[in-house]
C-alpha cells in the first residue's frame, strides 16, 4: 500500500504540534501525550516575546507580524530537537495554515494534532481557567482566525469532548499506526 499524500511518504514523526484555539486543551493534552510517548514536552507559549504576552494580557489579539518571531522560534526549537535525534510534543495554537507552514516548513517528520471542539465547550473551559494571559474575551477572535487543517497537512483530528486519557490514547494510536496519511478523526 502506498502510504503517501502529495508525494510525501509517512515516516515516524520526531515532532507533534498539538494545535487548537485557547482553551482546547493544548498544554494538558500535549503534556500527557509527551509523557505517554516518553518524548519532551514544550509549551509554545514560552516562546512568545514579552511584547506578545503583554499585548494579549491587555486583551488585544496578536497580528501576523507579532506572531512571526514566535512561530520561527518554535520551528527552530523543533528543528533543534529533531536534528539532535530527539522527539518533542509542542503545544501551539497554530490557528492558520500559514502559521503551520512556518512550523512544519516542508518536513515530513512533523505532524499536526488538531484538538477540535465547539466554541461553547471551549468558552465554558476558559471561564473556569485562572491566571492565564489569554482572556476569555479573545475566544471569538481565535475562532474567526482558525483555519482547520486540511487533508494535505496530514493532521490527526481529535474531538476534545472526552477525558484526557482517552484523547491521548487516540492520538498515540494514530501516531503508532501512521496508516494512510489521510485526515483521520477519532471518536471517544
Amino acid at each position: 500500500m502506498d502510504n503517501r499524500l502529495d508525494g510525501r511518504p509517512n515516516i515516524a514523526p520526531c515532532a507533534l504540534i498539538v494545535m487548537g484555539v485557547s482553551g482546547s486543551g493544548k498544554s494538558t493534552i500535549a503534556a500527557a501525550l509527551a509523557e505517554r510517548l516518553q518524548w519532551t514536552f514544550e509549551d509554545g507559549d514560552r516562546f512568545h516575546p514579552k511584547s506578545n504576552v503583554a499585548k494579549m494580557s491587555a486583551g488585544h489579539p496578536l497580528t501576523d507580524e507579532d506572531r512571526l518571531p514566535w512561530l520561527q522560534a518554535i520551528a527552530d526549537e523543533i528543528d533543534r530537537v529533531c536534528t539532535a535525534g530527539g522527539h518533542v510534543v509542542m503545544a501551539c495554537s497554530a490557528l492558520k495554515r500559514v502559521y503551520r507552514d512556518i512550523l512544519v516548513h516542508g518536513r515530513n517528520d512533523i505532524r499536526i494534532v488538531f484538538l477540535n471542539g465547539s466554541q461553547a465547550l471551549i468558552a465554558d473551559r476558559l471561564a473556569k481557567r485562572k491566571n492565564h494571559f489569554m482572556p476569555p474575551g479573545l475566544l471569538d477572535s481565535q475562532f474567526k482566525t482558525l483555519e482547520p487543517p486540511q487533508a494535505d497537512e496530514r493532521p490527526f483530528t481529535v474531538p476534545i469532548d472526552a477525558p484526557v486519557q482517552t484523547i491521548v490514547d487516540n492520538i498515540a494510536a494514530q501516531v503508532a499506526t501512521q496508516s494512510t496519511g489521510q485526515v483521520r478523526t477519532v471518536s471517544p
